[in-house]
């Protein structure tokens, strides 16, 4: 029989499928670290080639005289179709979770880069981008459920390690850009299909050790914490965690879209030299998405992410007027600080609805895309009105939303 177990949800009983017992002894081990170093590398593959999209911008501008705000709809309809299927794929899945559904869907980004690799008409180069967002979209919700199944407990520790490979592989992109890219040019982009390829042969081992982890389709009832926030509080923290990531989002989406435009109007400094000079803020930004789950789980999520949001201000507020050196100094700082909050932010939100675990991923994920997407289309055509350096300006101002941090309720220690 299937004792009731608590969790932080506000409804007083949900039904959520149960677990093998294989699960439960991998639990009681601890994490299983090949899994999680198997995901995270997956994951740093997929942000790898995402991030390949961003990094070729400069070429896409000359070779097909595009405006910022034709750069801005190249990363809308990336980020749209993630943004906008996530949380679809999330609640399917949560019904019926799809072992190799990852590495089908990675078959779609295989299939994107192929096709930006020859696209010779903007329209092509948006349908490319779009279906490395599908790929995307599949890949962030299950790959999420994944790291929890293996975490042993560890949650937050285990979505840093899942998030570190994620930022790692976007700061891959700009130096791979760099050295293979910018010298051979567009058609070279096919030559990273080679790494869709693999990613796909990785996900279909995880998905034959996912599969017996898969829940058995019998049902335990599930009982509210007493001490869990309410339904109001949880609707009122889901909003604000969305906030928070927006803040975030929004700030990372301005400086991997534009800050190569940026430092090459402003400071003259070549493509190459300035994708090396956004590899260094996305390498900080990598190594703080690690370290933020641990932390939160040490000290509390609510504590990291009022840090982490709200401590990258005074960083933010300094960058636009800062030199060459002393602005990549700061970028440092802000990539720290800013990416710690990920998994926190992330974590938190499951942790309020643990029994709509895919979907809840998939809107945060799909959020942070949306949002990614959405804020480059504006702020590219802000930067054609007003001038690239204007939009640094405005944008030092997000981190101040995490003052919105106060807003959250207090979890229950048992559910940290």
């Amino acid at each position: 029989m299937n004792k009731p177990v608590i969790v932080s949800e506000a409804t007083p009983v949900v039904q959520v499928p149960d677990v093998t017992p294989g699960f439960v002894k991998a639990a009681a081990a601890g994490p299983a670290y090949v899994v999680l170093a198997g995901i995270s590398f997956s994951h740093f593959l997929n942000d790898t080639m995402q991030s390949l999209i961003a990094s070729v911008y400069p070429i896409l501008k000359d070779s097909y005289a595009l405006d910022f705000a034709q750069i801005g709809l190249i990363t809308l309809a990336f980020q749209f179709t993630a943004s906008l299927l996530q949380p679809l794929v999330g609640h399917f899945t949560d019904k019926k979770a799809q072992p190799f559904s990852l590495a089908i869907g990675m078959g779609f980004t295989f299939f994107g880069l192929l096709l930006l690799s020859v696209a010779h008409a903007y329209g092509v180069i948006l349908i490319a981008a779009a279906l490395v967002g599908l790929g995307s979209a599949v890949f962030h919700p299950e790959s999420a459920r994944i790291a929890r199944l293996a975490s042993g407990g560890r949650y937050g520790f285990a979505q840093s390690v899942f998030q570190l490979g994620g930022s790692f592989g976007t700061s891959m992109g700009p130096v791979l850009a760099a050295l293979i890219v910018v010298p051979f040019g567009q058609p070279s982009i096919a030559w990273f299909s080679s790494i869709a390829f693999l990613a796909i042969v990785i996900l279909w081992r995880i998905g034959v050790w996912y599969r017996p982890q898969i829940a058995t389709r019998k049902l335990a009832t599930v009982e509210r914490h007493p001490d869990a926030p309410d339904p109001r509080r949880v609707r009122t923290a889901l909003v604000v965690l969305v906030a928070l990531l927006f803040s975030k989002q929004l700030y990372v989406s301005s400086l991997s879209s534009y800050y190569i435009f940026y430092l090459i109007d402003k400071f003259g400094v070549s493509t190459q030299a300035a994708q090396l000079y956004l590899f260094v803020f996305l390498a900080a930004n990598a190594a703080g998405a690690f370290f933020g789950g641990p932390l939160g789980d040490r000290f509390g999520r609510k504590y990291v992410i009022w840090f982490s949001i709200l401590g990258a201000l005074p960083f933010t507020l300094a960058l636009p007027y800062a030199g060459l050196f002393t602005g990549a100094v700061l970028t440092v700082f802000i990539g720290l600080i800013l990416s710690s909050a990920t998994s926190s932010i992330i974590v938190f939100a499951q942790e309020l609805m643990p029994h709509r675990f895919g979907m809840i991923s998939g809107v945060f994920f799909g959020v942070a895309f949306g949002i990614g997407g959405l804020g480059a289309a504006v702020l590219g055509k802000l930067a054609d009105h007003t001038g690239i350096a204007f939009v640094y300006q405005v944008c030092a101002f997000l981190p101040a939303l995490g003052l919105l941090a106060v807003f959250l309720p207090k979890m229950p220690k048992s559910l940290r």
